[in-house]
């Protein structure tokens, strides 16, 4: 595991220990102190004491929870460091369904709402791309960048498409062939460009501008036209085709560039742009 940052988050009125994965890009939270909250324990030794019950009946129930839960290093109650049991959210959202509690019942409530949903998206994809406007428009975006934002899922979409055709494995592979695309085009891999913009868990896209979302879906058009004409196989081909689209909104960022005398990409993030924009706007 990558060097983690501790915080202290609050979970009602007690404190949950977490640290920041730079590596993995995710939460993980101290599982002692999040069964301390749900089963009411009024001290560390008793949540301590419930957690090691609450393993036992896991472990004779064969629950692969365990196998994947991890050990981290956090400061204890009398300032010492030492090493806990941790789980990223989504192994903390399993963990709530087994522990009795009425706290966890708006998290099971929430699971069950999140399933429900991922199950009509799956039978009807516009429902998911209406939630995701509803969404937008809640936190403030403007039409204009909702607009491109909703383009660039399309587009996206389409891209993965040709990939899953030509036999790129989901998951770490994706991954590998955007950060190729990313630093084709923007000088900068995903993470390096989510720490220029100083993300941590946020989405990278919906922290771009609208010229970065333009930008960025010419690269993802491009190798997709590139990869229906030319039905790359595996990987390594299209990784290359990946590449030569991206160089095509490279090409256009540094033309935009030299025209406008300043930088395509932008450290500031979509939300900040509005505000800043709302400002110059009112005066305010």
């Amino acid at each position: 595991m990558s060097e983690s940052k501790n915080k202290i988050k609050l979970f009602g009125q007690k404190q949950v220990r977490a640290a920041w994965d730079e590596e993995k890009e995710k939460w993980w939270f101290s599982i002692v102190d999040v069964v301390g909250v749900l089963s009411d324990q009024p001290t560390q030794r008793g949540a301590t004491l419930y957690w090691g019950k609450l393993k036992q009946r896991l472990k004779e129930e064969g629950s692969e929870l365990l196998t994947i839960c991890q050990q981290l290093k956090m400061t204890a109650s009398d300032g010492k460091k030492r090493l806990t049991d941790v789980a990223d959210t989504e192994q903390v959202l399993r963990l709530v369904q087994s522990i009795p509690s009425k706290k966890a019942e708006p998290f099971k409530l929430w699971l069950a709402k999140v399933g429900n949903e991922r199950i009509d998206e799956t039978l009807d994809p516009e429902l998911s791309i209406n939630r995701a406007i509803q969404n937008y428009q809640r936190l403030g975006y403007s039409e204009s960048w909702i607009n491109q934002r909703v383009k660039s899922i399309e587009v996206r979409k389409a891209l993965t498409d040709e990939w899953d055709k030509s036999g790129v494995r989901q998951g770490e592979e994706y991954a590998v062939l955007t950060d190729l695309m990313s630093k084709t085009w923007s000088g900068m891999t995903t993470r390096e460009y989510k720490s220029f913009k100083g993300l941590k868990k946020e989405s990278l896209r919906d922290n771009m501008t609208n010229t970065e979302l333009v930008l960025n879906m010419l690269a993802e058009v491009a190798a997709t036209d590139i990869s229906i004409v030319r039905q790359p196989s595996g990987f390594k081909e299209s990784a290359a085709v990946a590449e030569e689209g991206a160089k095509a909104a490279q090409v256009a960022r540094k033309q935009l560039e030299k025209s406008t005398g300043k930088s395509a990409v932008s450290s500031v993030n979509a939300k900040r742009r509005e505000h800043d924009a709302l400002e110059e706007e009112t005066g305010l």
